[in-house]
Formats: structure tokens, C-alpha cells, sequence
């Protein structure tokens, strides 16, 4: 809106002054935009490219952009013995704080790639809200726990186990399967 207001020409909404000193960060503001367009279609040309990026993808709520980075970031999943370390590795899985032969566990761990995290915590979201319209088998489990906990808490529980999936499909070299359920 300002940058139309700018671009427009006319002198009355804004003085010259302000004007002048607006130009150049406009300038700026585009040139950031294109670099950022231009970022996002090599990041779409890799994925396109890469098999298991692409295999990533068929996970509900992960898109080119999670894929590439999740194929980016791990690139070995054998390190991980299993789905829950990798989710740990990301921070999605409860602080315990025991004591004396009692479990306690808390709020998410956040220790692990706060990028990861967030990609993966966004995409169960969008899964979320998808599941609240249409109520499809793969994420069932996840409406019917929306009834008992918090939608955040649900929306990172997903997180959790769609880490867990991507470790399944990344070891196992096969792709997500609706049967599976989420």
C-alpha cells in the first residue's frame, strides 16, 4: 500500500521529503523480493530433482520446501535408531523432568533445529484445519485427539509423528501410504 501510494506520483498523501527517503528502502524491498523469488524457485528446481525429497512430499503437511530442507539437514537417517530419536533430534518430544522412579513430562524439549521444528510444526496445522473440513482416514487420530487436548499440543503431537514417518520413509526407501494412518 505505501509502496503504491509511492509509486503513484501524487504529492498530496505524502511530502516530498518522506518521499525521497522512501524511494531507495523501496528499491531495496524489491530487490530482496525477487532474490527471494528467485531462492524459492531453485529450492523447487532441487527438490524436483531429488528423489527423496520428492518422497517426502507424499507426507500430508510437508511440502517442497520442508522436504528439501528435511532431505538437506538429514542426510544420513541411519544415524537415528529410530523415528523417536529423530524427533528428539528436532525437538519434538516431551522435557522429562524425573525423580525418584516418577515420571514427569513437560513441554516440548525445543532442543534440536528450531527450522525443522517450526516447517514441521506449521505443515500439522495445515493438516489440522484440513482435517476439521473433511474427516479422511489418515488424520483421524489427530481429530479425535483435538477433542481431549489443546490444539497446539495436538498440532505438535502430529509434528512428532510425521518426524517419525519422515525416518520411516527416509530408512526405508518406500513412500507414505494413506493407509498409514497419521
Amino acid at each position: 500500500m505505501l509502496i503504491a501510494l509511492i509509486d503513484d506520483g501524487d504529492p498530496d498523501p505524502i511530502p516530498p521529503l518522506a518521499r525521497s527517503a522512501l524511494l531507495p528502502l523501496i528499491q531495496q524491498l524489491r530487490e530482496v523480493h525477487e532474490k527471494v523469488r528467485e531462492m524459492d524457485r531453485q529450492i523447487h528446481a532441487w527438490h524436483r530433482s531429488n528423489e527423496l525429497s520428492r518422497r517426502l512430499e507424499t507426507i500430508p503437511g510437508i511440502g517442497p520446501i520442508t522436504a528439501s530442507a528435511l532431505t538437506a539437514t538429514v542426510t544420513d537417517a541411519s544415524l537415528f535408531k529410530s523415528g523417536r530419536q529423530l524427533a528428539a533430534w528436532i525437538g519434538l518430544v516431551p522435557r522429562q523432568n524425573s525423580s525418584g522412579g516418577k515420571d514427569r513430562l513437560g513441554r516440548i524439549s525445543k532442543q534440536g533445529d528450531p527450522y525443522l521444528r517450526r516447517l514441521l510444526v506449521v505443515g500439522a496445522h495445515a493438516v489440522l484445519r484440513f482435517s476439521r473440513k473433511a474427516k479422511v482416514a489418515p488424520t483421524r487420530w489427530a481429530a479425535e485427539l483435538l477433542v481431549k487436548k489443546p490444539y497446539n499440543v495436538v498440532a505438535v503431537a502430529l509434528a512428532n509423528k510425521m518426524a517419525r514417518i519422515v525416518w520411516a520413509l527416509m530408512t526405508t526407501g518406500r513412500r507414505f501410504e494413506y493407509t498409514v494412518a497419521l
